[in-house]
């Protein structure tokens, strides 16, 4: 974790990066949102928490596992600033009516269950349930981060996979994350190494998916399908299959490449990250073989 300072968007020095391949030679996005380390000094004094108890939300070091891609061919889109400070995979005016002071505006969304939840754009709880803040947030404050850092990360987004679909005919973004591995139940059974979410098959190719899920079990990955992540807004939304775009959520159990408690690396990190390497590898070479109007009649 890197304190930074000031606050707002040049805290974060750049908000989100988009690492580019020297060509995109697939139709592949990848994109990590929640692997954002860098906390603002203001976000932390505001806080009850402690630092590593705040960093319990993040997916962290997500985006060093799917670092390979780039070199695949595809460009990595990564954000800076952390989950805890500002969730981009909810809609953009998910907010907590109970975490502010003043009026939200009045198309604010704050009866959907990701608010009830505490785990809004602006969340009011971490991954653990714990209360993020001393007190309540002035609105503003949540307009502003909303203003400065949500909506540019989506445009960029957006852009990315919109000159994918242009420059191939189709985009496949696959939107990473990780997972605790206590979400999974407690029964030995029930513990999945990854669970892959396309809405119930509405948000990607099937095929896609069957690629992906396929390659992992090869390996000796137990994986499961939308249960309990099926894609949060980022699948949902930029999963157009019908425009020939798609999106699959991927949630990696931590337990596979890090300590949870203290979030330091474990030696399991590096054999993870070349199977990763290697299943993408394999997905992106037979998306390539397979034309555009296939893929588009499947």
């Amino acid at each position: 974790m890197s304190p930074s300072q000031p606050d707002g968007p040049e805290a974060f020095d750049p908000p989100f990066v988009v690492d580019e391949p020297a060509q995109h030679a697939i139709p592949f996005v990848f994109n990590t949102p929640h692997s954002g380390a860098h906390y603002p000094v203001s976000f932390l004094a505001s806080s009850r928490l402690d630092a590593l108890a705040l960093r319990r939300s993040e997916d962290a070091h997500v985006d060093r596992l799917f670092a390979s891609v780039v070199g695949l061919g595809a460009p990595l889109m990564r954000a800076n600033f952390p989950r805890a400070y500002l969730d981009v995979n909810r809609e953009p005016y998910e907010l907590d009516p109970r975490m502010f002071a003043g009026r939200l505006p009045s198309y604010a969304n704050t009866r959907s269950m990701r608010v009830a939840g505490g785990l809004g754009t602006v969340p009011r709880i971490v991954a653990d349930g714990q209360e993020i803040y001393r007190e309540r947030l002035p609105v503003e404050e949540a307009v502003r981060r909303i203003e400065t850092l949500y909506k540019p990360y989506h445009r960029t987004l957006r852009g990315l996979i919109h000159r994918t679909a242009r420059t191939f005919g189709r985009a496949f973004l696959i939107d990473c994350h990780s997972m605790p591995s206590s979400s999974l139940g407690r029964d030995e059974s029930a513990q999945a190494d990854f669970v892959l979410g396309d809405r119930f098959a509405t948000a990607c190719l099937p095929s896609l998916v069957e690629g992906v899920e396929s390659r992992l079990r090869a390996l000796g990955y137990k994986v499961v399908r939308n249960k309990p992540y099926a894609g949060g807004f980022i699948t949902e939304h930029y999963g157009e299959p019908g425009l020939g775009r798609h999106a699959l959520q991927i949630e990696i159990n931590r337990a596979l490449y890090m300590n949870e408690q203290s979030l330091a690396l474990t030696a399991g990190f590096a054999t993870l990250a070349d199977n990763l390497a290697e299943v993408f590898a394999g997905v992106a070479a037979e998306t390539v073989e397979v034309s555009a109007p296939r893929m588009a009649a499947e």
